[in-house]
């Protein structure tokens, strides 16, 4: 039984031959199994990160390194990887060493399900990072529907059959979970050790767990429109009850209706609602448009590697 090992790669060199090693070792006492590496390269302008990779990728046979055009992120890198692999499971892992290679046992010893994704109790995160990453599983149960219970990471297992089906969701910025979600409920949760950084800094900044955050927002749900329809909503029955609050009091009571500083309030907060609410509806305008123009998820400019495969063809 062949385990497709897919890593994304961004601007790491120094990790990646030690990766490679630590998996070979992991393999070599799991008789059952065999392997591949799939490497995504998603920093070709970096210069350690593709020499690294085309040295592995000579050298070893079981090593597969595709480099994309540009930096696409790393789920479309994953996604990426996961198009070349050939196994009958696939492993999705880091290339910082934070998921260690020998922690895959227990990925395979729940290989019954469609999916077996990492819980790490403890992580070697920034305190902003974890944060970010708390209120995004917040969402990720209300808009992707991932029980309370489970938790999510990048560390994961998935069927082939199921991961190839994530293929077929045409939309050019792509989230996993959602995907995986769409596709099963049959994910459950092993325990693991999360490590500390091996090489250098996180290049996962805030600015790009935003970008993942607007993906699961806009991409995978209707929640902003919605919030924005419900705000229009009260709103504009507030305003009513407001008017005719204002109307009664200046006809039955004879009270002056307040002038300039409450009319220029109330322009300004509904001026600033519209405008709101129109670049809520252009953003998804414009994330439709690109879905509607079947733009790629990523583009490939090499795949180096003797074990290479085709690619899954999803039609």
């Amino acid at each position: 039984m062949l385990i497709s090992i897919v890593i994304p790669v961004y601007k790491s060199s120094a990790t990646l031959l030690e990766i490679a090693q630590r998996t070979a070792c992991v393999f070599d006492g799991l008789d059952e199994y065999d392997y591949e590496i799939v490497f995504v390269n998603d920093s070709p302008f970096w210069s350690a990160t593709r020499e690294a990779l085309t040295t592995l990728a000579a050298s070893d046979p079981l090593v597969t390194a595709v480099e994309l055009t540009k930096n696409f992120g790393q789920q479309p890198a994953t996604l990426c990887g996961i198009d070349y692999a050939r196994g009958d499971y696939i492993v999705t892992i880091d290339d910082d060493l934070q998921h260690a290679p020998e922690d895959i046992p227990l990925l395979l010893a729940e290989a019954s399900h469609d999916a077996v994704i990492a819980r790490f109790r403890v992580k070697r995160h920034s305190p902003i990072k974890r944060l970010v990453s708390k209120i995004k599983g917040y969402f990720d149960t209300i808009i992707v529907g991932k029980p309370p219970s489970l938790s999510l990471s990048s560390f994961r297992l998935i069927k082939a059959p199921i991961a190839k089906f994530m293929l077929k969701r045409r939309t050019p910025y792509p989230f996993i979970p959602a995907l995986l979600f769409d596709i099963t409920d049959d994910v459950v949760n092993v325990d693991a050790e999360h490590r500390s950084r091996e090489d250098g800094s996180s290049h996962y900044s805030l600015i790009h767990m935003i970008k993942v955050f607007s993906n699961l927002l806009i991409n995978n749900s209707s929640l902003l429109l919605r919030m924005v329809g419900f705000v229009g909503f009260s709103v504009a029955f507030m305003s009513f009850v407001y008017a005719f609050v204002i109307a009664s009091r200046a006809i039955f009571l004879d009270i002056p209706v307040a002038g300039w500083p409450s009319m220029f309030t109330a322009i300004l907060f509904f001026g600033g609602m519209i405008l709101l609410s129109l670049g809520i509806v252009g953003e998804y305008l414009i994330r439709i448009i690109a879905t509607t123009e079947h733009r790629p998820k990523y583009y490939v400019r090499t795949v180096l590697g003797v074990g290479r495969a085709e690619r899954y063809d999803e039609n």
